[in-house]
């Protein structure tokens, strides 16, 4: 039907939905066990919330609502399709899933390789795909190496690898 036969108040905004944490194109989607649990324990999130929309006034809302869950939901879902759950096989290197204890500038930090939906920086885990991860990968224990951040060259001594 043509939308000049539409009433103007039948018209409802298409829902901004905040992207999802940047993956480049046509990146494999690796994500650790627990990274994978977290996305289906999302969409499951999403579903039941979706499912328990209360309708208290206009019922435009409740189709607002609804609509904003379920591009979230797409969005998700194509994550959960391309996703692949890869666990770290700890041959004494850094790669995928590793936790990492290294000492940068005096400072002793720990931080896990996660996949990029799983990162959260407020709790020691960053993207495979950051600068930090990448040059991270492939070295051991005792090793040195400098990184540029952007605060700078930063040396780096790898503590320990778990």
């Amino acid at each position: 039907m043509s939308r000049g036969f539409v009433k103007e108040g039948d018209q409802e905004e298409v829902p901004m939905v905040p992207p999802r944490a940047f993956l480049p194109c046509g990146m494999v989607n690796y994500v650790t066990p627990a990274g994978m649990e977290q996305l289906l324990q999302e969409r499951q999130e999403l579903i039941n919330e979706r499912d328990n929309i209360k309708i208290d006034g206009q019922e435009s809302d409740a189709r607002v609502t609804r609509n904003f869950i379920n591009a979230k939901l797409d969005l998700l879902e194509k994550r959960i399709r391309i996703a692949k759950v890869t666990e770290n096989k700890h041959d004494g290197e850094i790669a995928f899933g590793s936790t990492v204890t290294m000492r940068m500038n005096g400072t002793e930090m720990t931080i896990q390789i996660t996949g990029v939906d799983e990162a959260a920086a407020n709790k020691g885990k960053i993207p495979f795909t950051s600068p930090m991860a990448k040059a991270l990968f492939g070295h051991h224990v005792g090793d040195f190496l400098d990184v540029q951040l952007p605060a700078g060259m930063r040396n780096i001594k790898i503590v320990n690898i778990e």
